[in-house]
């Protein structure tokens, strides 16, 4: 039997782009099962049923901002054994695939037994190459990157937790972008999907990091190749998604580094993000 994806997407005031990324799932392959839509309780709500439920796919109001990987873990609630599908696929709205695409990140999958997701390559609406497919946030380079990553995006910390340059060919990573990952529905499982802990930002990261201590390889795949307009909700309430993200990094980092002695690396680091979340939002 070939394999079947699940396909499921997240929204909140998202109208303006889903419509052009519910078109694109028609061409990108013939694997797809089914789409969910999950709609995290936006003003646009009616909106979003009508545009999903013409185009085929099954509406789910998750009944509150339930955050991203609260909306998944919602999305997936309704759909419990109905629906056969061997992967995963979590993806933004205000995503548009090529031809060919999904299929291509399936292929892939069907080639590395022990890859427990599957990521592809991203192209900002300008068409350049995002770099989505990361290493795993050290104490080191994530605190660097957070100083400077905005005033000085050159920085070599930066480049290398951003693997820059390393766009072009098939790899594993230690992490892969939330925007669009083909997930092993076996390797989703055996870890508990995404750790509902994060409201938003860094479930990606925490994502990938469980994976691979649990044994799974997360895998870059250049030749599926997705647009990632930007056009998403986030952008509607910057010093929100700020907070959250400063939240969501207290919460991976913390976790990291756990033990009692590092009780003071924890409160440099609270502290430390407060400064930078007044200093962005001042």
């Amino acid at each position: 039997m070939s394999p079947r994806v699940l396909v499921l997407t997240v929204t909140y005031a998202s109208t303006e782009a889903l419509p052009a990324f519910l078109d694109s799932l028609t061409t990108a392959g013939g694997s797809v099962a089914a789409v969910v839509v999950v709609e995290n309780a936006s003003p646009d709500a009616v909106e979003t049923r009508s545009l999903a439920e013409a185009a085929g796919a099954r509406f789910v109001d998750a009944g509150a901002n339930r955050g991203y990987g609260g909306g998944v873990a919602a999305g997936l609630a309704t759909v419990g054994d109905e629906i056969d599908y061997d992967y995963l696929l979590v993806v933004n709205p205000d995503v548009t695939f090529t031809p060919g695409s999904l299929d291509r990140l399936v292929a892939a999958a069907g080639e590395t037994p022990e890859g427990g997701s599957f990521g592809p390559r991203i192209l900002t609406a300008e068409g350049d190459v995002y770099p989505s497919a990361r290493k795993l946030p050290s104490l080191r380079t994530g605190v660097a990157h957070g100083l400077f990553g905005r005033i000085w995006p050159s920085n070599p910390w930066t480049v290398s937790y951003r693997a820059e340059g390393q766009t072009d060919r098939r790899r594993s990573a230690g992490w892969l972008s939330g925007a669009c990952v083909l997930i092993r529905r076996t390797a989703y499982e055996q870890i508990g999907g995404f750790d509902l802990g994060y409201f938003m930002y860094f479930e990606d990261v925490d994502l990938g990091d469980r994976l691979g201590r649990a044994g799974w390889s997360n895998v870059y795949v250049p030749d599926a190749v997705i647009t990632h307009t930007g056009a998403h909700s986030a952008s509607r309430d910057v010093k929100r998604m700020e907070r959250a993200h400063h939240d969501s990094a207290y919460r991976y980092l913390s976790r990291r580094y756990s033990a009692w002695y590092f009780a003071p690396l924890r409160l440099a680091l609270r502290l430390g993000l407060w400064g930078r979340l007044w200093w962005i939002s001042r």
